[in-house]
């Protein structure tokens, strides 16, 4: 199979790899689409992210969909030919945090494209038979990919505690602020206020659902009274501003990955009694994810903004930084559109 390879920071080379065999209780996936996300090129560009360093050539790409062409024992044959949104995790079913229902807090997790773990800019992945979810028809392939970050906004939103009603603060609108913005609406929040220092970002966020998209240098946030804010940046002046607009009783959730550390106005914190979390990942989202998209409740097709046969993945890791672009996708399928499929 064709894989688009990361040899080190910058540089990505097609290579033919030999095709992965699905083990017990796996599924072989044909991949179709993969959404490129931040961290993706974060790697290619750095290397890292925080903690995770590549130390060796690396397929990338996490946000993934496609269809079932062969099962691994114990997997009913039924599923081949089955369109599927993968969940790219393989947790160690034996850890505490396994057993209690925190699979994404797994210790041993395995993670699509993170080091070292390939990931699915190629053309054939395996994952556990319960990670592959059933695409409906009325759900694209590309929606279907992008059910991973959308997953990440429905953990968020969770955490978040938005109900009907709700008062939400988003800073930063880029993909994964987009996606919250749409799942807090969902969740039946009535004001969902998104602040982004780019306008092209500001005027997104408002035609994906935001009720107001505010310059946080020229409307200060902390001016704000809502129920709870959902950063989506990383920037600690954006964490900072965001606490100070939460009620008493509030949530703040840290979404953004940016600065390791930052400075937080923990008195604050204190006499407001605010509940602050992070989220890492997601867990048991899939079936929502799904449920959203297929009702119409969440747009994830009109976020595509660009797309890119796979060998111009490098291309692809770039596109963040064209200027109204949301979201990248990358066409797996055979460029001269013949399907290549496995003897399986």
């Amino acid at each position: 199979m064709r894989a688009a390879v990361l040899l080190e920071p910058g540089r990505i080379e097609m290579e033919e790899r030999p095709l992965p065999a699905p083990e017990p209780g796996d599924v072989l996936v044909r991949v179709t689409t993969v959404g490129v996300c931040g961290s993706d090129a974060h790697y290619y560009r750095e290397g890292r992210i925080g903690e995770f360093v590549v130390t060796a050539p690396i397929v990338l790409g996490h946000e993934a969909a496609g269809v079932v062409v062969a099962v691994g024992d114990g997997v009913p044959v039924g599923r081949i030919g089955e369109r599927v949104s993968i969940e790219p995790q393989r947790p160690d079913p034996l850890t505490e945090e396994t057993r209690r229902g925190d699979y994404n807090l797994c210790p041993h997790m395995r993670f699509y494209a993170t080091p070292p773990v390939d990931g699915a800019l190629c053309e054939y992945v395996t994952i556990g038979a319960a990670f592959a979810h059933p695409v409906p028809d009325t759900v694209s392939d590309d929606a279907a990919a992008l059910c991973e970050p959308l997953s990440v906004g429905i953990a968020a939103v969770r955490k978040a505690r938005v109900t009907a009603g709700s008062r939400v603060l988003v800073t930063g609108a880029g993909p994964v602020g987009i996606v919250i913005a749409q799942v807090a609406r969902a969740f039946g929040a009535v004001e969902v206020v998104v602040t982004d220092l780019d306008e092209r970002r500001r005027e997104t966020a408002l035609s994906f659902g935001a009720s107001a998209a505010l310059d946080p240098r020229v409307d200060d946030p902390s001016a704000l009274r809502v129920d709870a804010y959902i950063d989506a940046s990383g920037a600690p002046a954006a964490v900072d501003s965001g606490i100070r607009a939460v009620r008493p009783g509030g949530t703040v959730v840290l979404v953004g990955s940016g600065a390791e550390t930052m400075t937080l106005p923990v008195q604050l914190v204190q006499n407001r009694e605010l509940i602050l979390t992070g989220v890492f990942r997601y867990a048991n989202t899939w079936p929502t994810a799904l449920a959203l998209v297929g009702s119409g409740r969440v747009d994830l097709d009109s976020m595509v903004t660009a797309r890119f046969p796979l060998d111009k993945t490098a291309d692809a890791l770039e596109s963040d930084r064209t200027p109204g672009n949301i979201k990248a996708v990358v066409d797996v399928t055979d460029p001269a559109g013949k399907d290549r499929r496995p003897c399986v």
